[in-house]
């Protein structure tokens, strides 16, 4: 059996072929306070308290549907139980650790920042859990502009520049126990920073930063075949996701063959049609 008949035949016996809505922008965001390291879970539950009381503003059900992010109380959108469904088989899967998961696509267009955002928001929704949301696609950034001080640095700055603190480039993003970093200024290529050995410790430190929180990487389309190498290498799972009817058999294949079999959680198919129920 092939890498692809394997990761599909795993997606779908998962449920991981997920049906879910086109691509859209997150919510912008309100300001916050800075986050702290903690080591205990007492800490941990101190600094979940800390961060939503250092919330100003919460956006609301209808503020989140506009912008495409799910909602804990539309309990009856399906979409809200898809990300549900793939929050919990992700803890499962790290035995309850928090982890590093990288989302990617097979093309740009396919959705992967939409299944990224709303993956984070999911895990943000668990009382007991945050979440933190990193826009590794350095050449087509999306958090950046949804955030509040669409001027504030991020991912890149921070490599580039020694002077800047990490605690500078966490933003809060409306959601309560959800914190994002954006891209950051464009440079000329995003491999040169993702290789550096301050990526490295940049991802180790937010992996032990808190122990609640799921860490998701907005990573870029798989034909950027060098950072999903890299990116892939510093993280614990890849998802991947294709778009229902556009994305080819050999594309996912050859997508597939750069990822370590044991960090692969599985394909997601964004935009497969629904089939309505008696048909």
């Amino acid at each position: 059996m092939s890498k692809i008949e394997r990761a599909l035949n795993r997606a779908r016996s998962e449920r991981g072929n997920f049906p879910v809505p086109a691509p859209t922008e997150i919510g912008r965001s309100t300001k916050g306070t800075a986050l702290v390291p903690e080591h205990s879970e007492e800490a941990s539950v101190q600094a979940i308290t800390s961060m939503n009381a250092s919330e100003s503003e919460f956006f609301t059900a209808g503020d989140l549907a506009q912008r495409g992010i799910i909602h804990p109380e539309r309990v009856d959108d399906r979409t809200v139980q898809v990300f549900r469904e793939l929050r919990t088989k992700i803890i499962q899967q790290s035995h309850g650790r928090n982890g590093v998961i990288l989302i990617t696509s097979i093309n740009p267009g396919d959705g992967s920042s939409f299944i990224a955002q709303n993956l984070a928001a999911a895990f943000a929704f668990d009382a007991g859990k945050t979440a933190l949301l990193v826009d590794c696609n350095i050449r087509n950034p999306s958090i950046a502009e949804q955030m509040a001080d669409a001027s504030a640095p991020g991912l890149t700055d921070y490599l580039f520049d020694p002077d800047l603190g990490v605690e500078q480039i966490i933003q809060p993003v409306g959601i309560a126990r959800l914190r994002a970093i954006a891209a950051g200024g464009r440079r000329a290529t995003g491999a040169e920073y993702f290789t550096s050995q301050k990526m490295r410790q940049l991802i180790e430190s937010l992996r032990v930063r808190y122990k609640e929180r799921f860490i998701v990487l907005d990573g870029p389309p798989m034909s950027d075949v060098a950072n999903i190498r890299i990116l892939s290498e510093l993280c614990d799972y890849v998802m991947v996701v294709a778009r229902h009817g556009r994305a080819t058999v050999s594309q996912i294949e050859n997508g597939l063959s750069v990822i370590n079999d044991k960090k692969l959680l599985g394909v997601i198919f964004n935009d497969e049609p629904r089939i309505p129920w008696g048909k």
